[in-house]
């Protein structure tokens, strides 16, 4: 079997920043374990598999090395880029639901579910995971824990205890805080850590942004801001809220390579 693939930097500013995600285009659903071992065999942040329906849209479903997403920005960008010859606007559909690509120019604007964070107190079971860092606030939202930090700097220089982190009960962790004053090409910055979904501390992440979107956009009063997750990629999200269910979440994809996968 031969299986068209690629590997795309998404939420990219140039080449090898940004997140990395494999691509894999198959004619029609594949079986879950192939897509587990192969997602394992590619070891990327997260491989995405799509697959046509009849009516135009597609089925999409993502692995990383180690489990499925039931979210992934990234990896949605990635295949949209990807299939930018069919056209402007492409469907998605996905374990998180009926998800939307529109395409123009060079970037990608995704149509995300919003996950807008809920304030609760610092859990005891963070202590663990930020022994030195002092929140501003601690929030949850349906995924993850949202912690943001008082400067830019105290989140650049956060260690979480990743252990300690894997044994909790969500997906991962978002830190976030608001750009350092005079920043020009960011509003806001963030970090976010996963290690029981097999990624430490991922590069740029799509959907943790459909929990910052509504966390910044009142702050700053305006349609649309731009997050710049500080990791050792980086890469930047255009955020915007056209409702208060969904989230815009716009950026670039470059393509690195492309090539044929030889399945036995």
């Amino acid at each position: 079997m031969s299986v068209p693939l690629y590997f795309v930097d998404a939420f990219a500013y140039a080449p090898y920043t940004g997140n990395p995600a494999a691509v894999v285009l198959l004619d029609r659903q594949a079986p879950d374990e192939w897509m587990r071992a192969l997602g394992a065999e590619l070891n990327q942040a997260a491989t995405a598999f799509v697959a046509p329906r009849d009516d135009g849209t597609f089925d999409l479903r993502w692995m990383t090395a180690t489990s499925e997403l039931e979210l992934c920005g990234h990896g949605t960008l990635a295949a949209a880029h990807i299939l930018r010859e069919k056209g402007a606007a492409i469907t998605f559909h996905t374990l998180a639901g009926e998800l939307h690509a529109r395409l123009s120019d060079g970037s990608v604007t995704l149509d995300f579910p919003a996950l807008p964070p809920r304030t609760v107190p610092r859990p005891a079971e963070l202590d663990r995971v930020l022994p030195a860092d002092e929140p501003v606030a601690v929030y949850r939202t349906d995924l993850d824990y949202l912690v943001e930090l008082g400067s830019e700097a105290q989140l650049r220089d956060a260690r979480p205890d990743l252990d300690a982190l894997a044994e909790l009960a969500v997906r991962g962790l978002i830190l976030t805080a608001a750009a350092t004053d005079g920043a020009k090409d960011h509003d806001f910055v963030s970090r976010f850590f996963a290690p029981a979904r097999g990624i430490p501390e991922d590069s740029v992440t799509g959907s943790a942004h459909c929990a910052l979107a509504p966390h910044w956009l009142p702050r700053f009063g305006a349609e649309t801001i731009t997050g710049y997750q500080a990791s050792s990629r980086g890469g930047y999200v255009r955020v915007s809220q056209p409702s208060p269910d969904r989230v815009g979440l716009t950026g670039n994809a470059i393509t690195l390579i492309s090539g044929t996968l030889h399945d036995p």
